[in-house]
């Protein structure tokens, strides 16, 4: 009654051109097969449209309709594409993909696809078979849309030539029936049967031939199928009139057979066909040809056309075909031919490895699951037949873990034993499948089983505190930094969320956001350095468990300067309509100074730093003004013919990635009798001494060397001698230093009378030259060099208060100062 039932469930979704005779044949078919217990047969024609209902599953099953959802339903394929799927919500079974039996089983009487149906919690598993019914797609098809035939004229009447059958895909009535030969008045079509029941057209001779008269004939013949409604095909048939040929060839067997194994080399002989024709010379000569070939077999089988030797041309896989079934054609030089049946047996040998696919949608399971919970759903075939394609499946006997198998090809990795993620959070089992060949083949496939954890870990900073430098006046949204927070546990217990923590100071707690999924920190705010250059944040990770865990970083938030502020000029004073004048002699000598630019930055660092140029002067080449001093000076001396009053604008530029300027403009006035100062032309003199540059440098070349030679003998009698010693250097060679230069501690004793106790001070050289470089002699603190410097340092206070050139340095002090006496 089941059957009954699927098949009018069929009948209702079936092409409407399927005639009845095919229906009762199919209901006899299921009645005769019937249904095995857990599984469920469809009968199906080919090419119905996509998302056609083929059967609702639940119904047949006996199943409710709301398990397939919460037990994640799903039909997967055993070895073949997925053509169906399953709607979870009403139950039903639709088409997917094209379903082409011709494509899928060749012309096979029967085409089966095995499904399964599997429902979790628990694992269950269900068989559904769909049956691919046949209907007429295809029309006839000849190889050959012109067939040649070459006849003698003395041929005799009723001779019978062999033509190429019609190829149709489809089966039963829908295959070629019956042939039609367009109307003529010398031949006439008859069918004939092979041995294996195959029909195939003869063209029969029914009046004699007449070279003379006709020397050619054109012939129209049509393959027409038995479906409904009815396909043809059609082929021409261009016959040519010759002298006498009066044998056919002839083939020792009508029917030759043959078996080769599967993926045997190219080259490999399959079959040595031969045919014999009586004729002598060109009439003799035979030509063995495929009548017809497959696209499948085309490149797989090739034939030898003198010696009719069948050989391998390419990749026979028994898998694909176990036979082919082919029409071999032997023609003579006179266009005369004969045909004859090769079958191919193809012997499977086992070159295929089972295959194993994992089929269920996860492989995790919680430590705390029970044993006997079902982790992973796995299914193993092999394309092999016979013992070849027996397998047996099995896994390592150390891990928590075995299989259980209730269907066919399929078997469940269920838990063995008690887990312990704290012992092992994960399982690399190695399944192996291996087959009953000879010999066997085998093969591995590694399952990773994770155990999932509860949470009981926190986040973790990777670092407890991070330092963040943020340049001023960056618009509000500019990305600041990351912070990463890390959670040992799984799936959602790790998922971390991030957000300014409720413990950040009220005042600076909107100063940043943060993307709580990345834990980028954002500015929400326009910083400005000249008014805040540090704050502080904390920020607070949480992960997604229930409960969640928290944890805590500090942000140090340091703002950098940046050039925002242009030079303001301070003098001269730029007064709209207004500007001061500065005067000038006229007997000005080179080099004079005349002003000075005055300009501030309110920038710090680099971006403080200003240097000046002129831009615009009413005579170029009268002014000079100093890169980084602002020193407006004369570059020659003035002319009667120079504009008595002069403008030059100064660019103040300051030194940041991108500068910013502004300008000064100054105006000199040239005036006569005024007197000229000496103390503003000094850099005038000094360059015109600059002649002599090359020969000074010489002089203070020498005067180096001499004196480091003379260091260096210092330094090493020094260390011969183990004590301190001081080396005079006149007044005038020797540098003033502020006092701002040295630390509090230190001062002129000579002046004040206030001196510190001997063992704070050792003795140093000096190269005797104000632009060299000190060399001081640390103190070792050690009580050798103590004992042995304190005779010498009551000498040394007693000739300081004599000679007022002696320098003195403080040992120990984090910064050495030098001090003038």
């Amino acid at each position: 009654m089941s059957t009954v039932l699927l098949f009018l469930n069929a009948c209702l979704i079936m092409d409407q051109r399927i005639n009845l005779k095919w229906w009762l044949h199919f209901l006899v078919f299921s009645i005769l097969f019937g249904l095995s217990p857990g599984e469920v047969r469809y009968i199906l024609p080919e090419e119905m449209q996509r998302g056609s209902v083929i059967g609702n599953v639940a119904r047949d099953l006996g199943l409710k309709g709301t398990e397939f959802d919460a037990r994640r339903a799903r039909v997967v394929a055993e070895g073949t594409s997925q053509l169906c799927e399953l709607d979870t919500a009403s139950g039903n079974l639709l088409i997917s993909q094209r379903i082409d039996r011709e494509e899928l089983c060749a012309q096979a009487n029967v085409c089966i696809l095995q499904y399964q149906l599997l429902l979790e919690d628990p694992l269950q598993a269900y068989s559904l078979v769909l049956d691919i019914a046949d209907i007429n797609d295809n029309s006839p098809v000849f190889a050959a849309g012109e067939i040649q035939l070459d006849l003698v004229e003395s041929t005799v009447l009723g001779r019978r030539f062999p033509l190429e059958s019609a190829h149709d895909p489809d089966l039963g009535t829908n295959s070629v029936r019956e042939y039609k030969l367009s109307p003529n008045d010398h031949f006439a079509l008859e069918m004939s049967t092979q041995i294996n029941g195959n029909a195939y057209p003869e063209l029969v001779l029914k009046k004699a031939l007449d070279r003379e008269a006709q020397a050619e004939h054109v012939l129209k013949i049509n393959g027409i199928d038995g479906g409904n409604p009815v396909r043809s095909g059609t082929a021409s048939i261009y016959i040519r009139v010759l002298d006498a040929n009066d044998n056919v060839p002839v083939f020792s067997q009508r029917v030759y057979k043959a078996s080769v194994p599967e993926n045997s080399p190219i080259g490999t002989l399959i079959a040595k066909l031969n045919a014999t024709d009586s004729d002598e010379g060109l009439y003799g000569e035979i030509t063995y040809s495929f009548s017809h070939l497959s696209d499948k077999i085309g490149g797989v089988i090739e034939i030898n056309p003198q010696s009719g030797e069948v050989r391998v041309a390419g990749v026979i896989d028994y898998e694909e075909a176990s036979t082919h079934e082919l029409d071999v054609q032997a023609k003579d030089g006179g266009g005369q031919a004969s045909h004859c049946k090769l079958i191919i047996d193809v012997i499977d040998v086992n070159d295929n490895k089972p295959i194993i696919e994992i089929k269920s949608a996860s492989a995790n399971v919680a430590e705390d699951s029970k044993p006997g919970t079902m982790v992973a759903l796995i299914n193993i075939y092999d394309l092999d037949t016979g013992s070849s394609g027996r397998v047996t499946c099995t896994i390592p006997d150390n891990v928590p873990f075995k299989f259980v198998s209730e269907v066919k090809n399929y078997y469940m990795l269920v838990t063995d034993g008690i887990l312990d993620r704290e012992f092992q959070p994960e399982y690399n089992i190695t399944v192996t499948a291996t087959d009953a060949g000879s010999p066997s083949l085998s093969s591995v496939k590694v399952i990773t089983i994770v155990v999932n954890d509860i949470n009981d870990n926190p986040p973790t900073f990777t670092q407890g505190e991070y330092n963040a430098n943020i340049l001023e006046n960056q618009p509000v949204g500019t990305f600041v930094m990351k912070v990463k927070a890390e959670d040992i546990d799984d799936g959602s217990n790790a998922k971390i969320t991030y957000q300014i923590s409720k413990d950040t100071k009220s005042e600076v707690s909107s100063f940043l956001t943060i993307n709580s999924d990345t834990g980028d920190l954002f500015t929400s705010r326009l910083f400005d350095y000249e008014q805040s250059v540090y704050f502080q944040i904390k920020v607070t990770a949480r992960d997604g468990g229930n409960p969640p865990l928290t944890t805590t970083c500090t942000v140090n938030a340091f703002i950098k300067d940046q050039n925002d502020n242009s030079p303001v000029v301070l003098y001269p004073v730029q007064t709209t309509g207004l500007i001061a004048e500065d005067m000038v002699p006229l007997e000005a000598p080179r080099g004079y100074l005349v002003t000075k630019v005055v300009a501030v930055d309110a920038d710090s660092g680099h971006n403080a730093w200003l240097s000046y140029r002129i831009i615009k002067a009413t005579q170029p080449n009268l002014f000079v003004v100093g890169l980084h001093t602002g020193e407006i000076r004369t570059v020659r001396l003035f002319m009667e013919e120079d504009e008595p009053k002069q403008t030059v604008v100064v660019s103040v530029t300051d030194n940041g990635h991108e500068s910013l300027s502004a300008t000064a403009t100054v105006s000199v006035v040239i005036g006569n009798g005024l007197p000229v100062l000496n103390e503003l032309f000094e850099f005038a003199d000094e360059s015109k001494d600059s002649d002599n540059l090359t020969f000074y440098l010489i002089i203070a070349l020498a005067a180096v060397s001499s004196l480091f030679i003379l260091l260096i003998s210092g330094v090493f009698y020094f260390k011969l001698c183990r004590r301190s010693y001081v080396y005079r250097s006149t007044t005038a060679s020797l540098p003033v230093f502020p006092t701002t230069y040295c630390p509090p501690s230190f001062t002129d004793f000579s002046r004040c009378g206030t001196l510190l106790k001997d063992d704070r001070y050792d003795s140093f050289l000096t190269t005797g030259s104000w632009r060299g470089d000190f060399r001081f002699a640390s103190s070792t603190d050690t009580d050798t060099l103590k004992q042995r410097s304190a005779a010498y340092q009551k000498n040394t206070l007693r000739r300081a208060s004599t000679d007022r050139n002696t320098l003195k340095v403080r040992a120990g002090a984090p910064h050495p100062c030098y001090v003038i006496t």
